[in-house]
């Protein structure tokens, strides 16, 4: 007899379908509202996404999951709300809750205490927070969507009942010690991330997108190409990043696609036919960290009269020598299509900020021209060092692929690519703090749309004081002039664009909302506080985008 182990995750909703993501202990046939899809094997693990299609815009539909016919949720006894989907209607108003970085830890003390007060807490978490209020508000006030934009998992600092099934299985004193190893840990993590009761409740009733970030796989992953190679000798990173491309494509990846997405995908075809998939996934894994190219992460997903473009900003980058790129060519190519049409909003879902403070952004486009070679070996040397320890590789540490996403969003917002849009916003997370800042054009540019970037960051990882104050001096009048000064040293190009702090920084766990109504557009960002017990959100700021 089949049971869940995680799961039901509603993924992508449309006005007419939606997909129902589980794992289970064994082998089965699984079942939502008279739709079925046979689970698939990969190394011990059972999973399923079943496509439900068929259904009326803006109708709602609770729903249960039966494993061979037997009800498997919700559980027996449970008194939570039932589960729904919730279709779109494109007339209606579009709510979406976003944010990164959730560390799991358990729910009581020690760590739930901020940062400041116990290096091992973590603080409250704000997505189950969020959940927790959802509880007690009715159906109609909950979001449409819950958009992940990175570190849905930490592989490099693990909950204390994922280092006790690591130590029950190795040695933890050989690399990489008490950090993920392999695809089975990967298996755990995720279970200790979703299968917190409410949590776990919220992903069945919230449709969800997913993008990973660097501790998905590893602290600075993808930084710059020494670092990818440095990475590569070590024995152990075979293992670990095939196990996380593998566990990636499985726990987020799939569920970002649509079902016509997941009935023309090969590999999710052969996986189903095999005996195992693990094979083919290990060699998929293997592939998609060696090439770029040929692999695509990013994803759309339109929400009535919005557009979402889920953009990776990870696994696809290009670190060669002169020619770092955020994206390759050819997927580059796929985000300015997908910015094509009729829509009132635009939004762009990246991990990476592509604004930071303009004192940030001078300091990284700094960074990158002396790795470059502007000031001679010796201080490339000395600079690669600073981009590794200070995370110096967002948007601004790539001029190239800055410029050209600038110049990608005046086109788009002068109606180059249809009609303008009310507002152009690009959400992100990453940085562990939250902020506001819109974006000005020169006047002759034509551009009709609104343009921002709005970071919420993290869910459950706040930074510690040292970390707020450096935040606070980039972000300042003297650290701007400190970062441009460099950078006109290093002989940067001037960006094309300007841009300006509305709200923020703010820090502690926090979660963003965006509302849009029509062409009517509002951000609010909240913060989690109080005891484990009884946690709260408090806003600290919402603005009106359009």
């Amino acid at each position: 007899m089949a049971h869940l182990v995680l799961g039901p995750l509603l993924r992508h909703v449309g006005p007419t379908d939606a997909t129902v993501w589980v794992e289970t202990d064994a082998s089965c046939e699984v079942e939502v509202l008279g739709h079925r899809s046979r689970t698939f094997h990969v190394e011990g693990h059972h999973f399923a996404i079943v496509a439900v299609e068929g259904l009326e815009p803006g109708s709602v539909y609770a729903y249960e999951v039966s494993l061979d016919g037997r009800r498997a949720w919700p559980e027996p006894g449970s008194e939570l709300p039932a589960s729904l989907i919730r279709t779109i209607d494109p007339e209606s108003e579009m709510k979406i809750v976003f944010g990164s970085c959730r560390v799991s830890l358990p729910h009581e003390p020690p760590y739930t205490l901020s940062s400041d007060e116990d290096e091992r807490g973590r603080g409250v978490d704000a997505l189950r927070t969020y959940a927790l209020r959802m509880l007690e508000a009715e159906p109609e006030q909950w979001p449409h969507l819950l958009l992940l934009l990175g570190d849905q998992v930490y592989a490099d600092e693990v909950s204390p009942e994922a280092l006790a099934f690591i130590r029950s299985r190795r040695d933890t004193s050989d690399p990489p010690c008490e950090e993920i190893a392999d695809f089975e840990e990967y298996t755990r993590l995720y279970r200790e991330s979703w299968q917190e009761p409410i949590v776990r409740w919220l992903f069945s009733t919230v449709a969800s997108a997913m993008l990973f970030d660097d501790h998905d796989v590893h602290d600075d992953w993808n930084v710059s190409r020494s670092w990818v190679e440095r990475m590569r000798a070590k024995p152990w990173w075979g293992e670990r990043i095939v196990g996380a491309f593998m566990s990636y494509w499985l726990y987020q990846h799939l569920g970002n696609l649509s079902p016509t997405d997941l009935a023309s995908d090969k590999l999710l075809a052969q996986v189903r036919q095999a005996e195992d998939g693990g094979p083919l996934l290990r060699e998929f894994a293997a592939r998609s960290d060696r090439e770029a190219k040929g692999t695509r992460w990013s994803f759309s997903r339109d929400l009535g009269r919005t557009r979402l473009l889920g953009i990776d900003c990870r696994a696809g980058r290009v670190l060669e020598k002169g020619r770092r790129a955020m994206v390759d060519d050819q997927e580059w190519q796929w985000i300015v299509d997908r910015t094509a049409g009729d829509f009132d909003h635009l939004l762009l879902g990246m991990s990476d900020p592509f604004l930071l403070s303009p004192g940030a952004h001078h300091f990284q486009a700094w960074n990158e021209a002396v790795n470059d070679g502007i000031w001679g070996k010796a201080f490339a040397g000395l600079a690669e060092r600073l981009r590794e320890a200070a995370d110096l590789d967002h948007w601004a540490s790539f001029h190239d692929s800055f410029a050209r996403m600038a110049d990608l969003l005046r086109a788009v917002g002068a109606g180059e690519h249809g009609a303008p849009p009310a507002s152009i916003v690009a959400l992100s997370g990453d940085v562990h703090h939250a902020y506001l800042a819109q974006v000005a054009f020169r006047r002759s540019s034509g551009v009709d749309s609104r343009v921002y970037q709005v970071v919420c960051s993290a869910l459950r990882n706040p930074l510690d004081r040292k970390e707020r104050r450096l935040v606070r001096f980039t972000g300042s009048r003297m650290g701007e002039q400190i970062g441009r000064a460099l950078a006109s040293a290093a002989r940067v190009e001037d960006p094309n664009i300007r841009w300006r702090l509305l709200r923020g920084p703010s820090f502690e766990n926090q979660i963003g909302t965006l509302e849009l109504d029509g062409r009517r557009a509002l951000v609010r960002v909240e913060t989690a506080l109080g005891a484990a017990n009884r946690p709260a959100l408090e806003q600290v700021f919402e603005h009106r985008l359009a």
